[in-house]
């Protein structure tokens, strides 16, 4: 067994032995005698590396208190890693500290693992019951061949909305490598009334009460006792105990239809900006990610790129720090961008080169992971001609950006790009056409959008007629669907296969689940196959 005792006094965490926050002065230890059980909000893990991958949890015994009921001072948590769920083969072991500065948030980068193999872990504080047991999979040796991959994606789960029934199916999905969580973890909004059509009801039919506690939040306490909220949910945990998670981040983690320095209310940059830290502390705190997704003075960097052996690429977007601000839809507006000119960007010159960059390899699949529609959708005018459906909080948006990122996968001749996607609320395949102008001419890369876990309540199987009308104008579209679920990849070196799989409610509990459709791209094009 290898064991790692980190030193308290430098404020070691997690493996490796990089100092956080070294030079701050002395820490006030606490050792806290828990009435109430310490690992209310689970465990987690993310960001599979052939080597090892980042394990996180969050003291808070009283979740929607003040600090989560945690004294305002450091306390000592241990972790373990091993080769079976029972722990009688540790291998690998240390103590990282749960700061106060950071929400009492544990985030452990273990290394030392061997690759593509399965590893459970868990916490352990004194005076408290140990945390749940999580798995997680080592991603594949760099370059090895790999026969098979599956992922999930899944992502907008409005709390009030619905019942996680989404998360407790899919953390019953076997032999998943990693989840996709394209954003909208929690929503900003303050506790509103629920329309008509959005109400709750418990398995007897009464209603229940599952709205946000406390008004729009704006603070990073406001923003750790949303996260709390919303984390407490036993079907959440259990899919963030059954895999590993590569988390983004959408609006709502911060605030509807934000873009950069700008929100949609027209708030001065500099006061929002305060705000955009704030949310950003909380998701970090919050999320099983590496010390490289930690908020710094300059922002946050959230895009990276993560390698499954030669099999797949994932290049991991940011389409929210850096785009410009959001396009006008009426005229007279203030609070967006009345220009949209060959330079407008949704990613930023640099995230752009090093997705560029990022497309030099010979891996069978690139998996670009975002959050927003980038294939336009088309509708007919007036005049009955086919015209480009406006998208402002959509790479349609952005059409100029759009074009760069079809002329990059071009210029590197890639005709095995997939784009995860979600923030729509709906379920959505298609393929993104080389020209805007050409939707059934050829196409740049295939993309499904994964539906919401919750919002936007039950939904409907049947098909609506708007979205018949957008797939009679649009040919590059094959699937428009308003029932809520998640999407499951299975993919090999000769095929990528998609299962769209839909819940038949989510307002009451018990949803059932089913596969609506399957689909298939080979890496040779960029075409979808119904399966």
């Amino acid at each position: 067994m290898n064991t790692l005792v980190l030193d308290r006094r430098k404020l070691l965490v997690g493996a490796g032995g990089l100092a956080l926050f070294a030079g701050l002065g002395p820490v006030a230890w606490a050792a806290p005698k828990f009435t109430r059980y310490p690992f209310s909000l689970g465990i987690a893990s993310g960001d599979p590396w052939p080597d090892g991958f980042v394990i996180w949890t969050r003291l808070a015994p009283e979740p929607l208190a003040e600090h989560g009921g945690m004294p305002m001072a450091a306390v000592a948590v241990r972790w373990q890693v091993s080769e079976d769920d029972r722990f009688t083969r540790i291998v690998q072991s240390g103590e990282a500290v749960a700061r106060p500065e950071l929400g009492h948030s544990v985030h452990v980068e273990v290394g030392g693992l061997k690759p593509r193999r399965p590893y459970w872990y868990r916490f352990l504080v004194d005076g408290a019951e140990a945390s749940p047991v999580g798995v997680a999979r080592t991603a594949p040796a760099a370059n090895s061949p790999v026969d098979r991959l599956r992922l999930a994606v899944a992502g907008c789960q409005a709390l009030p909305h619905g019942w996680y029934e989404a998360w407790r199916h899919l953390s019953d999905e076997p032999d998943l490598d990693a989840v996709f969580h394209y954003g909208d973890y929690i929503y900003e909004t303050g506790n509103h009334p629920a329309p008509k059509n959005l109400l709750i009801r418990d398995a007897s039919g009464n209603l229940v009460d599952r709205t946000h506690f406390g008004d729009e939040i704006y603070s990073v306490d406001d923003y750790r006792r949303r996260y709390a909220q919303y984390k407490s949910d036993p079907h959440l945990q259990a899919a963030h105990a059954a895999a590993a998670f590569v988390m983004s981040f959408d609006d709502h983690e911060v605030d509807n239809n934000w873009a950069s320095k700008f929100d949609q209310d027209g708030t001065p940059p500099e006061a929002f900006l305060l705000r955009r830290y704030a949310a950003m502390q909380a998701w970090y705190e919050h999320m099983p990610v590496r010390r490289a997704q930690l908020p710094g003075p300059g922002g946050i960097t959230m895009y990276r790129r993560l390698d499954f052996g030669s099999l797949l690429r994932m290049h991991v977007l940011d389409t929210r720090s850096y785009r410009d601000d959001q396009p006008c839809e009426k005229p007279g507006e203030t609070a967006c961008r009345t220009t949209n000119g060959p330079e407008t960007t949704i990613m930023g010159a640099a995230q752009e080169a090093w997705l560029d960059d990022g497309f030099r390899n010979s891996a069978h699949w690139n998996l670009i992971a975002q959050q927003v529609f980038v294939m336009p959708l088309y509708q007919i005018g007036s005049d009955g001609t086919r015209q480009l459906r406006p998208g402002p909080d959509a790479w349609s948006g952005y059409p100029a950006a759009r074009a760069r990122l079809a002329r990059s996968i071009a210029e590197h001749k890639l005709t095995n790009v997939i784009i995860a996607t979600g923030d729509a609320h709906i379920n959505a395949v298609g393929t993104v056409p080389m020209r805007d102008n050409e939707p059934d001419g050829p196409a740049a890369a295939t993309e499904f959008l994964a539906t919401s876990i919750t919002s936007g309540g039950d939904g409907s199987a049947d098909e609506l007629p708007r979205h018949k009308a957008l797939k009679a104008a649009s040919p590059n579209i094959a699937l428009l669907n308003n029932q809520r679920g998640y999407q499951t990849y299975d993919i090999t070196a000769k095929e990528w296969r998609t299962d769209v799989k839909v819940i038949d409610r989510v307002q009451s509990p018990g949803g059932k689940l089913s596969t609506l459709a399957r689909f298939a791209v080979t890496p040779d094009k960029a075409a979808l196959h119904r399966v």
